[in-house]
């Protein structure tokens, strides 16, 4: 075998083994640009709402940081006109665009000031209706790409696009399993997009269907309006991947009160296929003392076993201390943990979070 088919040959096990094992996706993209003399390769994940996730090769991961912070995908001409053409093999960018819109457009002046060229890209809409772009880019000095590289990339274009769908469907896989464990403690649930984009959710949140509606485009709202609005905020707010928030729903004839918790579903950095990004579960709202058991304030704040042993035991009304030395652990020990459980539970003093753990019960 020739030894560039052999170096895309590797480099396509390479994109296989990346739709497994995410952090190894900037890899891939520094072998794709090593075949096609590219600064480096990016990879863009678009839903309605705008770009929601990206992963790069590290010599650009700088510039990379800068753009998704100004966020001005919405201004750019490049980037709307590639995810109106969806080219399905890769294009030079510059070949559907005028030069006064290269001249003015945020994202191509950010870049050619970091030293970046010509760009090519290419498309795959997946079945979520997500846009993902893959781009490449050269530094200035090494000029446009021809058709015979752009060739070699269009061979490893397959690849990215069937690697692509894979990842896809195990990540809506695992937001599936998420919210069926949930279902068996009891907790009706669902795993959103970034966007509110429902991905996944369980029989038991189907069940109060008069107090969690469906919108326009897959989404979820709350029936209560005041409620409603805490939910959007915090879902608008999550672009960073760190909401944390508990709201009350009032009680109805036939329901108790609930509160409906929203959490940060932990993903890896270079998971560009990642569904879902944010947990929402409800839990009722009970006049009793009894507290929830371990396994629930695990499975529903994503504690660890220790920290939820921890919780469940200061739900009691113990101190610190006392849940320490009865644990057997340093009570330095039990302060890290509860740090922690403040961080996961959105809470930060100690009567604030006995009174979230004993509103929180399952549903049956």
């Amino acid at each position: 075998m020739p030894s560039g088919a052999q170096d895309e040959a590797d480099i396509a096990d390479r994109i296989y083994e990346a739709a497994f094992v995410t952090e190894r996706w900037p890899g891939v993209l520094e072998a794709a640009s090593s075949i096609s003399n590219s600064a480096s390769g990016a990879i863009f994940a678009f839903d309605d709402s705008g770009l929601v996730r990206a992963v790069s090769e590290p010599n650009v991961q700088a510039l990379l940081d800068e753009l998704m912070a100004e966020g001005n995908w919405q201004r750019s001409d490049c980037v709307q006109r590639m995810l109106s053409l969806r080219p399905p093999s890769f294009v030079r960018v510059d070949d559907f665009m005028t030069a006064e819109e290269i001249a003015r457009d945020p994202v191509r002046i950010r870049s050619s000031a970091f030293g970046i060229g010509s760009h090519i890209c290419s498309s795959v809409v997946m079945p979520s209706g997500e846009i993902v772009l893959f781009v490449f880019q050269r530094w200035h000095r090494d000029g446009i790409y021809d058709q015979p590289v752009i060739g070699r990339l269009d061979g490893l274009r397959p690849h990215l696009a069937r690697a692509s769908l894979i990842a896809s469907r195990l990540r809506l896989e695992q937001a599936r399993n998420t919210v069926q464990a949930l279902r068996q403690i009891g907790l009706p649930a669902a795993v959103l997009r970034a966007s509110g984009q429902v991905l996944a959710h369980n029989d038991l949140l189907e069940d109060l269907s008069e107090v969690f509606l469906p919108t326009a485009g897959g989404g979820m709202a709350l029936a209560d309006a005041s409620a409603n609005a805490l939910l959007q905020q915090a879902i608008a707010r999550n672009e960073d991947n760190g909401v944390v928030r508990s709201i009350a729903v009032p009680a109805a004839k036939s329901r108790p009160a609930l509160i409906v918790h929203l959490l940060p579903l932990r993903r890896d950095a270079h998971d560009i296929f990642s569904g879902g990004d944010i947990l929402v579960a409800a839990t009722a709202v009970s006049a009793s003392a009894l507290v929830p058991s371990p396994s629930i304030l695990s499975g529903l704040f994503d504690l660890s076993p220790a920290e939820a042993r921890l919780a469940a035991a200061l739900a009691t009304g113990r101190s610190l201390g006392e849940v320490a030395n009865e644990s057997g652990i340093a009570v330095k020990s039990a302060r890290t943990y509860l740090d922690r459980i403040f961080q996961k539970t959105g809470t930060n003093r100690q009567g604030q979070l006995v009174a979230l753990l004993k509103s929180t019960h399952p549903f049956g």
